[in-house]
């Protein structure tokens, strides 16, 4: 009897673990599968490269190496500043087709080119004529910008005309910055009793100059193959022709100019 009730007893355990165990398979074949995530890499971005708009390019552009002075037989010759870094004159002296370097020397009322005594010492040493340059500020004393000048501009040094070099009217009105332009030119011209060198660029020029620089000497900038025409008809001495020149002894690029063809290098000779 005890056996037997034992095995009923052990059949009841089986019986109820089997159903649990079927209940369990039910419910767990019931719930929702959780699916594995698979990362997908990102697609790479596609570069589209758009080609560059053609480049109108001068002939000093394409090919800076190759210079009117290579060309032709007119005088030629740069200006420099402290821009052009530290100048190998032997070299520039030994390019037989640069006749003459219009160096920066000041600048408004106290700027003074920092490689300006430098470069016309050594200038001067591999025999090219030599003149300087004053950057004008309209609206600085002019008192104070001819002092300037004058104290770093020595007639003794100069075998060109100084010049006065033109680029900005400061945002005066016209009249009022030629008002200025004209007092620095006569301070320049007291000082050195002669008419100075403008330097300026041809559109400078003919929106702001037109007709008030009668008796004075020009340099015109433009940097094309074409020879710049003034609205005035105003003729000039030097056409200023690429800032991209290349040049034996100059780092980077430099001014380069000439002289025009009916014109010589004597009409802007300093006279001591």
């Amino acid at each position: 009897m005890y056996l037997c009730i034992h095995n009923l007893i052990s059949m009841k355990k089986i019986t109820i673990f089997l159903l649990i165990c079927l209940l369990v398979g039910i419910v767990c074949d019931a719930a929702p599968r959780r699916r594995k995530t698979v990362r997908r890499k990102a697609a790479p971005r596609r570069t589209v490269k758009v080609a560059p708009k053609p480049v109108k390019l001068t002939v000093h552009d394409a090919d800076p190496f190759h210079a009117c002075e290579d060309t032709c037989s007119h005088v030629h010759g740069i200006d420099v500043s402290h821009y052009q870094n530290e100048v190998f004159w032997n070299a520039v002296g030994d390019d037989t087709n640069m006749a003459y370097v219009y160096l920066k020397c000041t600048e408004g009322s106290d700027n003074q080119d920092p490689l300006y005594l430098r470069n016309i010492e050594l200038a001067h040493s591999h025999d090219l004529k030599v003149g300087s340059y004053h950057f004008f500020r309209p609206k600085v004393s002019l008192s104070q910008q001819i002092r300037n000048f004058k104290a770093q501009c020595l007639p003794a040094e100069q075998d060109l005309i100084p010049m006065l070099d033109v680029e900005t009217d400061a945002g005066l009105p016209t009249e009022q910055f030629c008002d200025s332009l004209q007092k620095m030119l006569r301070l320049m011209e007291d000082t050195y009793h002669q008419k100075p060198l403008v330097y300026t660029y041809r559109n400078f020029y003919n929106k702001h100059l037109q007709g008030r620089l009668d008796g004075y000497p020009l340099m015109i900038a433009m940097y094309s193959s074409e020879k710049p025409e003034l609205a005035d008809g105003r003729d000039y001495i030097i056409w200023q022709y690429t800032c991209k020149g290349r040049l034996s002894g100059v780092k980077g690029e430099v001014d380069k100019s000439r002289i025009m063809g009916n014109h010589s290098l004597r009409e802007i000779y300093y006279v001591r």
